[in-house]
């Protein structure tokens, strides 16, 4: 059984994809600043869904920079999907994928290699976010809008923030949720290894409303099912389904043939 970073053919019943494709818009959540103090106010100290990679990594910067470990583990994510290789076309680097060389260099890193330590990354992003949660008197939608576009893009007061800044909060959030088990498809413990879940993925797209689009139709359908989407390096974003085990995958199979999907067998 293929498990992680598998891909999997996606066959359509019926169903003209280019509907989910070309869809005109993703429909920003007005309600996202909300969620995020709702989750400030109550849900930091809950425990993680699963045992991460590099956790004590994670334990010990939220510990020094007094952050939730959970808003860290979602960063980390949505950024690379905890890849300590990780690099994109914008020349981030590492788990947190840190700016090279401007944002390292501002934090007192100053080679490229020491990007590619975890412990060493991940402290440099939760300094960082720390730094924009300081900036932004706590507010953490600006916090990560100025994380993922740089504060000198983000007025202090959130005045006509960058339509990219604003879905990469709703991203974030989105990957949060996951962290802490809301909606995921699999039994869910502490003491689960993320390693072990498997991810295969179903379609790319090149911008990052039509995954948002394309998930929201099929989650639409088959509300079961634990689809997630990611930003790769290349600057294209993947639907995944992840899933624990054979009858987990061939259940959401069968619950995406009901959408109007069929996947192709690869096990």
């Amino acid at each position: 059984m293929n498990k992680r970073g598998s891909n999997c053919t996606l066959v359509l019943l019926g169903t003209v994809l280019i509907g989910f494709a070309i869809a005109a818009d993703a429909n920003i959540d007005s309600d996202i600043d909300s969620s995020w103090h709702a989750y400030m106010n109550g849900q930091t100290a809950l425990e993680s869904a699963y045992r991460f990679p590099y956790s004590t990594c994670f334990s010990v910067a939220a510990l020094e920079h007094d952050l939730p470990e959970t808003l860290l583990l979602a960063v980390a994510r949505g950024e690379s999907d905890f890849e300590a290789t990780a690099r994109s076309r914008a020349n981030a680097h590492g788990v947190m994928q840190i700016l090279w060389p401007g944002t390292a260099k501002h934090l007192g890193i100053h080679r490229l290699s020491e990007l590619y330590d975890p412990c060493t990354n991940i402290d440099a992003g939760a300094r960082y976010l720390k730094e924009m949660l300081a900036r932004y008197n706590g507010n953490v939608h600006l916090a990560l809008a100025a994380y993922n576009y740089g504060p000198q893009r983000i007025a202090i007061d959130g005045e006509d923030i960058p339509s990219g800044a604003s879905w990469y909060s709703g991203y974030i959030y989105r990957h949060l949720a996951y962290v802490l088990g809301d909606g995921s498809a699999t039994a869910t413990s502490s003491s689960s290894l993320y390693s072990d879940i498997g991810q295969s993925t179903l379609l790319t797209f090149g911008e990052p409303y039509r995954a948002v689009a394309f998930i929201e139709r099929l989650e639409a359908k088959s509300p079961g099912l634990s689809l997630d989407w990611f930003r790769r390096g290349t600057g294209e974003f993947e639907v995944v389904m992840s899933y624990a085990d054979k009858q987990s995958f061939d259940r959401s199979a069968r619950m995406l043939e009901h959408a109007g999907f069929r996947l192709q067998p690869f096990y």
